[in-house]
């Protein structure tokens, strides 16, 4: 698409608030208008222009979309407080590594009880995800065990058994050894220099289909035996979506579209090819803050969506359990972070999915609490610090 029809498709209904006070409840969300499926990517988020004013709504408008709306503080949360805190985040701010957040969603008890849009947000356009991209692939294989396609037990199986077009002989030492476990929690111990990565993607033929991963199992350093050090890294995932494509009928961007996130009703959404022609799955999607907390829903009810059980209660517990400290308070389970926080005395657990740049989904599972954030910002910004320590109180007074 050309600059100027770029300028031509992005036409904005801005039906805005003045900073400090919500959103009448009668207001419209800001949006992107005359939008079609072909508008959708990530360069042409990067063209949306700030809006004028942010969009604060502490009683969200029911879209026919499945997720129950309700009313801050009536339905629970302290007004005062949440709206302090999305003030905050509305106000204009040059630090490029904190002040870009494009919107702030809360859900307590299961009611969408607060809606924000900020600079770039928009309701209706899909947000760049980057890493929250891998949770979603974790999701998609979760749903293939529970059509039947795989079973709980096979994850302890070697990916190699289900990737039949690999050549076994040339494989690196150990290779064989590598499960869709360990793959899932970031411990394949696959190990690839970076000059050696870089080789390969300028013969990009070689990586189509399970070439990737032949790729990477025949130019890795040797596997080592398990237990192995966790390394965040592309290989990981590629591997999953791999075993996907591979165990379901048809693609698996088919697979995910219709079995996943259709299931949900979420449509619209963008997902980039990966060289292998696979959706990628270290990044690479884009979803609006409302398909974002569907996922957040999802995950909360333990794998039901609308009394449907969509991916399997035990696969859902797994995937969001600390499996592998990693940092600190962190832990990483199936793609899903996992972080305690300690306010006012009192320790409160966290499910996460998490995207550089400021995208996240917190779950907090003991209030039936989830806050979905987008942001553009520089790095991780300071969410994952500043969020718990401003809500949780607001859904924890007295």
């Amino acid at each position: 698409m050309n600059d100027r029809r770029i300028v031509g498709r992005i036409c904005f209904l801005l039906v805005l608030t003045t900073p400090l006070v919500a959103q009448e409840s009668n207001g419209l969300a800001p949006e992107v208008t005359d939008l079609n499926a072909a508008d959708v990517s990530y360069q042409l988020e990067h063209q949306l222009p700030y809006l004028d004013k942010p969009y604060i709504s502490d009683r969200p408008e029911g879209r026919n979309d499945g997720i129950p709306v309700g009313e801050l503080g009536a339905d629970g949360g302290n007004r005062e407080l949440v709206l302090k805190f999305a003030n905050e985040l509305a106000k204009r701010s040059d630090d490029p590594k904190t002040g870009e957040t494009d919107s702030l969603l809360i859900s307590y008890k299961g009611k969408l009880i607060f809606e924000s849009y900020f600079r770039r947000g928009r309701i209706n356009y899909p947000h760049y995800q980057m890493s929250i991209t891998k949770s979603y692939t974790a999701m998609a294989l979760g749903r293939a065990i529970q059509l039947g396609y795989l079973m709980m037990d096979d994850l302890d199986k070697p990916v190699v058994s289900f990737l039949k077009e690999l050549k076994p002989s040339v494989l690196v030492q150990g290779a064989d050894s590598i499960t869709l476990h360990q793959t899932m929690h970031m411990t394949s111990g696959i190990r690839l220099d970076k000059e050696q990565a870089e080789l390969l993607r300028r013969n990009p033929e070689r990586l189509r289909g399970q070439g990737q991963i032949q790729a990477y199992l025949e130019n890795s350093d040797p596997i080592p035996p398990a237990p192995r050090e966790f390394k965040y890294q592309a290989s990981d995932p590629a591997i999953t979506m791999q075993v996907v494509e591979a165990i379901v009928p048809g693609s698996a961007e088919d697979f995910i579209r219709d079995e996943l996130w259709g299931r949900m009703g979420v449509r619209g959404y963008h997902w980039q090819a990966d060289l292998s022609g696979l959706p990628k799955s270290a990044a690479g999607s884009s979803f609006r803050s409302r398909d974002m907390l569907k996922m957040g829903l999802l995950v909360l009810n333990e794998g039901k969506w609308q009394g449907e059980q969509l991916v399997p209660a035990e696969f859902v517990q797994r995937a969001t359990s600390p499996i592998r400290k990693t940092y600190g308070k962190t832990s990483y389970g199936y793609f899903w972070w996992t972080e305690d926080y300690e306010i006012a005395g009192k320790t409160y657990h966290c499910k996460q999915g998490r995207g550089a740049g400021g995208q996240f989904i917190f779950m907090f599972p003991e209030l039936e609490l989830i806050a979905v954030v987008t942001a553009h910002n520089k790095g991780m910004g300071n969410m994952l610090r500043t969020l718990p320590q401003r809500l949780i109180p607001a859904f924890t007074y007295d």
